[in-house]
């Protein structure tokens, strides 16, 4: 693993486009830009984890074994205003 050391507003490059800067520190978190093109997929490790244990289960559902919904199981995307407004969405099946 590279360990790099980074202060406010500076960025490291990964590959030709691929940008992370630092947004801010407050105490023991930092805040990260990423720019990356679209069709790069960007998760927080926790989502992404999430992501691989719910497609590994749809894989081992029977061809006419029906998908069981629950909303917990459902991963919403907000744009980037919305994260930060700090709006709460309790109906992940509502259109906001």
């Amino acid at each position: 693993m590279l360990v790099l050391s980074r202060k406010r507003d500076e960025s490291i490059i990964i590959g030709d486009n691929i940008r992370v800067t630092i947004v801010d520190i407050r105490g023991e978190k930092v805040r990260l830009g990423i720019d990356a093109p679209t069709e790069v997929p960007v998760y927080r490790r926790e989502v992404h984890e999430a992501i691989q244990r719910e497609n590994l289960r749809a894989a081992q559902l029977k061809p006419n074994e029906p998908k069981q919904h629950h909303s917990e199981n459902y991963l919403l995307i907000l744009p980037q205003e919305d994260y930060q407004s700090n709006k709460i969405y309790t109906n992940p099946l509502r259109n906001y």
